[in-house]
């Protein structure tokens, strides 16, 4: 469970924001997703061999 200590005299956006942000970066729902149905273990191979391709593409292609 996340937390957030609201500093003295700060706005509730402000620590609204920053729940959000600490929330997103968890990458809680992302998790939440994947334990939802089962994905065979040549499909997650597949998926990570496919975002190697394109991080390799996109660091090659500012060089």
């Amino acid at each position: 469970m996340l937390k957030i200590e609201i500093k003295e005299g700060e706005n509730i956006e402000r620590a609204l924001k920053r729940y959000k942000r600490k929330y997103r970066n968890v990458k809680l729902m992302r998790e939440i997703r994947d334990r939802k149905e089962y994905t065979k273990k040549s499909t997650k191979r597949r998926q990570m061999v496919k975002k190697a391709q394109y991080r390799e593409k996109y660091l090659n292609r500012e060089e």
